[in-house]
């Protein structure tokens, strides 16, 4: 902490110290959200190296925001969870994102596209309420971005557990949804609708009609997506 210190006494530059290191914010963005184990976080931060995230996940728990503790399930496990001083953190976080949604242009926030990342929080917010009392498999496929980035499935299983697979998890499924990145992108962080993507032809929905006709309900969106957006 003491290579970057502000050298003040304010509580902002004190608190700065902890919380403005490269990639901490954006951490803290995946614990508040329910991330507890490594590589949860990982798949949260898919750019940030392990090496970083570790020695990050080390600095909050030497500034008291997180412990570090056996799974109750798993004792090889670790996992990570915040302090009381680390949940008082939550509203900060979601402030960070509605400033965010509100203030930066919707073309900017485009152009960092992470096709892992959007699953990743796909599969967090999933509302499975409007979903079959069964278990249901959704092929996401993104034509254009490279083998690795193309397919994606999201199984969910009749008790409401949602396991994203980005490897043909072998069942029949049920629901394909092929569209490109950015229009996924957008419906997600609400900037666009399903209905809006299908009447254009971008978004392309093959399966089940329940499923595909339910889908703006059953995706859930960013947490950030009702914010409105204040015209620049």
């Amino acid at each position: 902490m003491a290579q970057g210190s502000y050298r003040q006494f304010c509580p902002v530059a004190m608190a700065a110290e902890v919380l403005c290191s490269r990639w901490t914010i954006v951490l803290l963005r995946e614990l508040v959200a329910g991330s507890t184990r490594f590589n949860d976080l990982r798949r949260g931060v898919p750019r940030m190296s392990p090496a970083l995230l570790s020695q990050r996940l080390k600095d909050l728990e030497a500034a008291g925001i997180l412990t570090r503790t056996s799974s109750r399930s798993d004792l090889s496990v670790v996992e990570y969870r915040l302090t009381e001083a680390g949940r008082e953190l939550g509203p900060i976080v979601e402030a960070f994102g509605v400033w965010g949604q509100r203030r930066i242009d919707a073309d900017v926030s485009l152009e960092h596209l992470d096709a892992q990342l959007l699953m990743w929080d796909m599969r967090r917010q999933l509302n499975t309420t409007p979903m079959p009392r069964r278990r249901s498999l959704i092929q996401f496929l993104y034509p254009e971005r490279p083998a690795s980035e193309r397919c994606w499935w999201l199984d969910v299983d009749p008790d409401g557990d949602v396991d994203l697979c980005s490897v043909d998890p072998g069942f029949d499924v049920d629901l394909y949804v092929s569209t490109d990145l950015r229009t996924m992108t957008a419906i997600w962080m609400g900037h666009d609708t399903v209905q809006a993507a299908v009447r254009s032809d971008r978004l392309h929905l093959t399966g089940e009609p329940a499923l595909a006709s339910a889908m703006q309900a059953w995706l859930g969106l960013s947490p950030f997506a009702k914010v409105e957006r204040v015209a620049c």
